[in-house]
């Protein structure tokens, strides 16, 4: 097993540090407590207004709903996705209850990911998102409604070794993580202007 730490510049959480979204993942069964807690996480996360837009199909391997989660991977993500344990989709509601549209949905959303995706790491368990997927398959597949929209597909499970992988992803699986700089994203006064902070 690789695990690919970040080269931080400045102090941040182990768990932030050391998360990375592996596609090779163990065939090992997820104790249901610990799936039980990573959407404990996402359910606490911020949301505007306490809407709480996100909704979750939960798919296990061996089950039905894992297998039509499958048909809605393209090409690429199928050919490692469908070994891991565990896939959902991620659905955002676009509408609040008046009936209005939510122009944070998919930020909240996002939000109540990273939570997840936080506490999968203090579980042992680490997590893929894609957005290599047909929303308008999951669509019919999962009668999902007209005002929900599916946004990513999710694999989750134990790091499993990247000599498992198909020969198209096997390389990328050890190559180091990279980000450009805080400061390269951080500005004050103006749009692309640095922030003295850095």
């Amino acid at each position: 097993m690789h695990v690919k730490s970040a080269s931080n510049d400045y102090p941040i959480h182990p768990h932030l540090k050391e998360r990375w979204s592996p596609r090779a993942f163990d065939n090992r069964f997820i104790e249901p407590e610990k799936i039980r807690s990573l959407f404990e996480a996402a359910r606490w996360s911020p949301s505007a207004g306490n809407i709480q837009p996100w909704y979750f199909i939960l798919g296990l391997k061996g089950t039905e709903t894992f297998e039509n989660i499958t048909k809605t991977l393209d090409e690429f993500n199928l050919l490692w996705a469908p070994r891991v344990p565990m896939l959902f989709i991620t659905v955002a509601s676009k509408v609040n209850s008046n009936g209005d549209y939510n122009h944070t949905a998919l930020y909240d959303l996002g939000q109540s990911i990273a939570h997840l995706t936080f506490q999968a790491m203090e579980e042992g368990l680490y997590v893929h998102q894609m957005s290599g997927f047909y929303p308008e398959i999951a669509k019919t597949l999962f009668d999902i409604p007209e005002n929900y929209e599916p946004v990513t597909v999710v694999a989750v499970g134990y790091m499993g070794r990247a000599d498992t992988l198909h020969p198209r992803m096997a390389k990328g699986e050890v190559k180091p993580r990279e980000r450009r700089k805080a400061s390269e994203s951080v500005f004050s006064g103006k749009f692309n202007m640095p922030s003295s902070i850095f």
